[in-house]
């Protein structure tokens, strides 16, 4: 009797302490909810808010995910098509590239261009130019931050022009471009011919809602296993 009541004793504790951090995780999946919630609100509103000078070289230091990502902005300069990179791509167009173009401002600082996509039967045509303006234009997009290292299962290999994330800076290293911006700029959708601009992916998985219940139910059940124990002890 005495060894069934400390039995019982310890899986109290242990309901207890199991309440407690289900209690505590529901908790945090809701503060993360309203995180998330806020989050998409915010860039919801940059999306489709006019755009604003994209920062200046004096500014690149305070870039930041949280206050610049996907920020609507406007540049203007001329490109270098020596310098374009074509990134590996797969989009709602099917397989293929992003055009990466260096674009000088007047201060003499670069900022890439993400120009848009093109499928796998334009890589030379856009690796050589064909699709590049020349004199100087103007950019609209959304600005994106710096993509190093590579793909999920593929790295990066500037030596050989193998490109699987947007790594800019190390774009820039490869054609000896200084000094270039910690960001890009996803161009908006042009009507002119070559590749399609606009297919930015903004896309914030919201699954909190669901975890919070599901760690709250958790708690729910503890409590009513340890209901059901102490039912038992007094049955006994």
């Amino acid at each position: 009797m005495a060894r069934r009541r400390l039995l019982s004793f310890l899986f109290l504790l242990f309901c207890l302490a199991a309440f407690a951090g289900f209690i505590a995780l529901g908790v945090w999946q809701v503060q993360r909810l309203a995180w998330k919630e806020d989050l998409i609100a915010r860039v919801d509103a940059r999306v489709h808010a006019d755009p604003v000078p994209a920062p200046a070289q004096g500014d690149w230091a305070t870039v930041s995910k949280a206050a610049h990502e996907y920020l609507r902005v406007e540049l203007t300069g001329q490109y270098r098509a020596e310098g374009i990179s074509l990134v590996a791509a797969a989009t709602e167009e099917g397989q293929g590239y992003w055009v990466m173009v260096p674009l000088q401002r007047a201060d003499g600082s670069w900022v890439y261009i993400n120009r848009g996509f093109v499928p796998q039967s334009q890589r030379e045509q856009a690796g050589r130019g064909d699709f590049t303006p020349g004199g100087e234009v103007s950019v609209v997009g959304l600005l994106r931050l710096n993509e190093p290292g590579g793909g999920l299962l593929r790295d990066n290999v500037p030596a050989e022009h193998r490109w699987y994330s947007r790594d800019v800076l190390a774009m820039a290293e490869r054609h000896g471009l200084a000094p270039v911006a910690p960001f890009f700029v996803d161009a908006d959708a042009s009507e002119q011919p070559g590749p399609i601009g606009g297919l930015t992916v903004i896309r914030f998985p919201n699954n909190h809602r669901v975890y919070a219940f599901t760690w709250f139910a958790l708690a729910l059940g503890v409590i009513l296993a340890a209901w059901l124990v102490v039912r038992e002890q007094r049955k006994g």
